[in-house]
């Protein structure tokens, strides 16, 4: 009964954001949808995508910076009436047959622009309603969350997307949204931060404290150095694996596949929930995306199988809800509530700068480099025989690559982190 009391004001945020999370997931799934029907190119649609990263790369430090000046509530529930505000733009626009492609690009722009400056806010507010001995419930309570709506918005936005069409699936995250707005606005009391971390410093020289901030605590930032490698490796991963997978079994399986990494972070995330505390978090951050990378990509590499590719994916991401959730428990611990909007701001842009990186790399490598090289070996021989022939052997090459390159990168930064010493009260 304590515990439910200590967490109400969590479970109600978590349970409504990631409502209206979810909702927005959906949207973003049907706009792809309708934009691949309009353009048959899947570059326009990764765009969509460029643009959503764009701002965390741009704008972060700033938005973390905004979010520590200003009160968190506030913060959020402004962001929320903007992103709100686009989303209804798209539906009038649909609706009255005026949209285009640009617009898709320019509302997603600002889509990630208030993510950008709301994600950091949300950070902090999290750390105030949170009791620090609930860190890791909490974090694998989010991660949950996050692998339900992976699992669940393509499948219901398609749903709704065929059925009834795009407007239907605007509303009802127009719904969510309300829903997520009234229950943060009305129910939940979200402390504010002392008087003194509220000062009256300009954006620009709050922005600078962030940074000067990881650069005394080596430790914090070379964890996000290391999950900057890390996202590397995994979105150049992303544009590989479809690359490997519809030329040999179709759409279909493509969709099961990657069906299995949202059932895999579900799992994990349940596993967070229940696991102890461990002796050594920063181990258990490198030791599990070595596990991850060290054996998904050598799996789908090797293999010609859809049920051996589903056991790679849920080898390659059961165990990511853990090290996010040790992550989490890090940060928190180490860094003073005052400055976390900022430190959460500068991460962001060091952490997933990489992202869109790794998706172009790992397309150019597939089509420029792999797929040309094996088109051209004798069939029977070595190469062959490992990652097959014909049209996606390239890329079970490249997934090849992406193993090593894991291994690599885990071996040499765990050598690093493992000379930092983080202690927990």
């Amino acid at each position: 009964m304590k515990r439910k009391k200590e967490l109400k004001d969590f479970y109600l945020l978590w349970s409504t954001q990631s409502l209206s999370q979810l909702g927005s997931a959906m949207t973003s799934f049907a706009l792809t949808l309708w934009l691949y029907e309009k353009t048959g190119s899947a570059l326009s649609t990764a765009a969509l995508t460029i643009c959503t990263y764009a701002p965390y790369v741009v704008m972060s430090i700033i938005a973390g910076a905004i979010t520590d000046k200003f009160d968190k509530k506030k913060t959020m529930l402004v962001c929320d009436v903007l992103a709100a505000l686009s989303t209804v733009l798209v539906l009038i626009l649909y609706k009255t047959a005026l949209l285009r492609v640009w617009h898709l690009y320019a509302i997603n722009a600002v889509s990630g622009l208030m993510n950008t400056v709301q994600e950091p806010a949300s950070e902090v507010a999290n750390t105030l309603i949170v009791p620090k001995e609930y860190y890791q419930k909490t974090s694998g309570l989010q991660s949950l969350s996050r692998s339900v709506i992976s699992i669940g918005s393509p499948l219901l936005a398609s749903a709704l997307y065929g059925l009834a069409g795009l407007d239907v699936v605007v509303v009802t995250d127009l719904i969510t949204f309300f829903i997520a707005f009234i229950t943060l606005a009305f129910f939940i009391r979200i402390p504010k931060v002392t008087a003194e971390a509220e000062q009256e410093d300009s954006v620009l020289a709050l922005a600078k404290e962030g940074l000067r901030f990881l650069k005394k605590n080596p430790l914090i930032l070379h964890v996000i150095l290391f999950m900057s490698g890390v996202n590397l490796v995994a979105s150049s991963f992303d544009a590989v694996l479809p690359a490997l997978v519809i030329p040999r079994q179709g759409n279909g399986v493509l969709g099961i596949v990657t069906s299995c990494s949202g059932i895999a972070m579900a799992f994990g995330s349940l596993m967070v929930t229940v696991m102890p505390k461990p002796k050594n978090r920063v181990r258990v951050i490198y030791l599990t995306m070595l596990f991850a990378l060290g054996i998904e990509n050598f799996v789908l590499a090797f293999s010609r199988s859809p049920v051996i590719w589903c056991i790679g994916q849920i080898i390659g991401w059961i165990l990511v809800p853990v090290m996010g959730a040790n992550q989490n428990v890090i940060m928190r611990n180490s860094i003073p509530v005052e400055l976390q909007g900022r430190v959460y701001a500068c991460r962001n842009t060091l952490q997933f700068f990489t992202i869109p990186i790794g998706l172009t790399l790992g397309g150019f490598m597939v089509d420029e480099i792999c797929e040309p090289f094996m088109a051209v070996q004798e069939a029977g021989g070595f190469l062959c025989m490992l990652f097959g022939s014909g049209k996606g052997a390239g890329a079970a090459l490249m997934m090849f690559i992406l193993g090593v390159a894991g291994i690599v990168l885990c071996l040499a930064y765990g050598k690093k982190l493992s000379q930092y010493e983080y202690t927990e009260a």
